[in-house]
């Protein structure tokens, strides 16, 4: 990531009418979604500078230092904008503390996003010179003509042998588009319905409306047609190794809702919970496992598995005395086996499926899944999580609580 020398930092300050900087005298009041707003119109770049932008934190609106304490839990609060899920997809930034013009400043750089357009509570910001404002139909357009021409991820590709059959529009429009976009916005009219799926990226683009590869996971009539390996395989075991009988199995498919209901309900079905009437006033209850880990585990082996080149899907393997939990691809990104389950070291292989399946509220913040999971494990008494990762796939062991 570019980063700017202290003297170009220096010109950016001084540079008033400037679309690369904005600046934020203190952190208080309406500041912090100011900022989250700046940081959204400088990840979509629509000007083209192709350069990042920089959020002051610290410095006068006439880019004089205000004198404002830059401490660690104000860097880490700004450090958390990225991870937050406010901004999808998550933008590239990077946060320091540096010393301009004889002061300690925060400056957040933020990269132009290599798949705009990028929203901030369902709204689209762009920089209008020194200023935000709220994209149009037009500025939508260009950004999703932006996006077209910059390596962009697997999972916002067309998918060629497709047509806007394969989309279920009614769920797009009554479930997915009143949660990626503010009512305001819904209600401005005037966007048809190929511009609407090009700007959640679920085609490539409004004039040759091929469906995405995001498009057919989401919003698919049957995405596994077209994306074989998109489905969980679940057996339940009647014993602790596969030759055991198997006294239950589904193959679960269709669009992310349909599969993620789908587990919750199979796991819901098998997850056994014991009443204590005796140790105390009142009866306790517990489960084998807890739901919320689960949960955050097969929701993270549907948004970081490899979906190309593969027909393997996610498997869930129910033995009496543990859950296995099977991913294809291994670790992505700045993530490694041996930073793996760190906090800190989050990467996305699907970063757009990611954003839809923070839009459809099943990630409530970016990077916590499996510290929730563990926490979760440790409440309810089950054994540490056991991970075995390599570079085709990464195996999760939950064992049973005692």
């Amino acid at each position: 990531m570019m980063q700017y020398s202290d003297s170009e930092l220096e010109a950016l300050l001084d540079d008033l009418e400037s679309e690369l900087a904005e600046r934020k005298e203190s952190w208080k009041g309406d500041t912090p979604d100011k900022a989250c707003q700046a940081v959204c119109a400088f990840a979509n770049d629509l000007p083209g500078h192709n350069k990042p932008g920089v959020l002051f934190i610290g410095v006068k609106d006439n880019g004089a230092p205000s004198g404002l304490l830059i401490s660690d839990d104000l860097l880490q609060t700004l450090a958390d904008i990225k991870t937050a899920g406010n901004i999808l997809p998550p933008p590239t930034i990077s946060v320091n503390k540096r010393k301009l013009k004889g002061t300690d400043v925060a400056v957040v750089t933020v990269s132009p996003s290599d798949a705009p357009p990028v929203c901030y509570k369902g709204r689209i910001w762009i920089r209008t010179g020194p200023r935000r404002a709220i994209a149009t139909a037009q500025d939508e357009r260009i950004l999703n003509e932006k996006r077209r021409y910059r390596d962009i991820p697997f999972d916002i590709q067309p998918v060629p042998s497709s047509t806007l059959k394969d989309i279920d529009r009614l769920l797009f429009e009554q479930e997915y588009l009143p949660s990626a976009f503010a009512p305001d916005i819904l209600a401005a009219n005037g966007r048809s319905y190929e511009q609407k799926l090009a700007a959640c990226k679920m085609i490539s683009r409004e004039e040759e409306p091929v469906p995405t590869i995001l498009g057919l996971l989401v919003l698919g009539n049957n995405p596994r047609e077209l994306i074989p390996s998109f489905y969980i395989q679940f057996l339940r075991i009647d014993g602790e190794k596969l030759s055991d009988p198997v006294s239950d199995e589904k193959v679960i498919d269709g669009p992310l809702l349909r599969i993620l209901s789908g587990i919750d309900d199979k796991l819901s079905a098998h997850n056994r919970t014991g009443v204590d009437f005796i140790s105390g006033a009142q009866e306790k209850r517990s489960s084998d496992y807890p739901m919320p880990a689960l949960q955050q585990i097969l929701r993270n082996a549907i948004m970081h598995r490899t979906y190309e080149n593969t027909y393997s899907p996610v498997r869930v393997y129910w033995f009496n005395d543990r859950i296995e939990v099977f991913s294809p691809g291994g670790p992505f990104g700045i993530v490694t086996k041996e930073n793996f389950e760190k906090p800190g070291y989050t990467d996305y292989r699907n970063p757009n499926l990611a954003e839809a399946m923070k839009i459809l509220g099943f990630v409530q913040k970016f990077g916590m899944g499996i510290q929730i999971a563990k926490a979760e494990l440790e409440k309810n008494g089950n054994p540490v999580l056991e991970y075995k990762i390599e570079p085709e796939n990464i195996l999760c062991t939950i064992r049973k609580r005692q």
